[in-house]
């Protein structure tokens, strides 16, 4: 195994932060909160890390908020080769697995070098959502589309007619790992059908 000390795992390592720097050029189907245009992925990876740190303390369980953060940072690589796939939509599921599988093969298992295993295994975990951890990172992950298009007025929610049925959905995730974030959304999709921006 190369020491990370020495200069070509330096390279190894810029080589691969040049290559994450394509997360900025994903365009995801969630809008920014002002609704003035769409949000990329790395915009997305950092306000789900920070929301992490602010939200934490209404996890369902204490967390280790440092590693729920490098799980957010870390399970959204792979669109750079997979693309985002819309979480309002009940279709695609397995098309969006299969790609997500090979993507983070391509990328934990070669591009990342001497990083990849530990990458790969907090990818893993994100996507097991079995620890705390895993478990509040996914109900982040899954609040704040929500949460955005709540104060966007359904900026991405009107262009393919998502119903409160399909948010739902999203909101038992959110409940696995905090259920006041869940209440909130509850509450919220509640107004946002009577303020008729949301479909019932």
């Amino acid at each position: 195994m190369e020491h990370p000390a020495r200069p070509n795992s330096i390279l190894a390592g810029t080589a691969f932060i040049a290559y994450i720097d394509q997360l900025k050029t994903v365009i995801r189907a969630n809008g920014l909160f002002d609704g003035s245009r769409d949000e990329n992925t790395a915009e997305h990876s950092w306000h789900a890390a920070m929301s992490a740190m602010i939200l934490a303390p209404y996890a369902n369980k204490e967390v280790d908020v440092d590693h729920v953060i490098q799980m957010l940072l870390v399970h959204d690589l792979v669109e750079i080769e997979a693309g985002d796939f819309p979480i309002f939509e009940d279709s695609g599921q397995q098309d969006q697995d299969q790609l997500e599988a090979e993507a983070a093969e391509l990328i934990f298992g070669g591009k990342a070098s001497g990083h990849g295993p530990r990458l790969r295994a907090l990818w893993d975990e994100f996507e097991d959502r079995v620890t705390p951890e895993a478990k509040f990172a996914r109900a982040i992950d899954r609040f704040l589309p929500l949460f955005s298009n709540i104060y966007n007025r359904g900026y991405s929610w009107h262009p393919t007619g998502v119903s409160a049925a399909q948010v739902e959905k999203n909101i038992a995730l959110i409940r696995d790992g905090s259920t006041r974030l869940a209440d909130l959304a509850e509450a919220w999709v509640a107004q946002a059908v009577q303020d008729g921006f949301l479909a019932p």
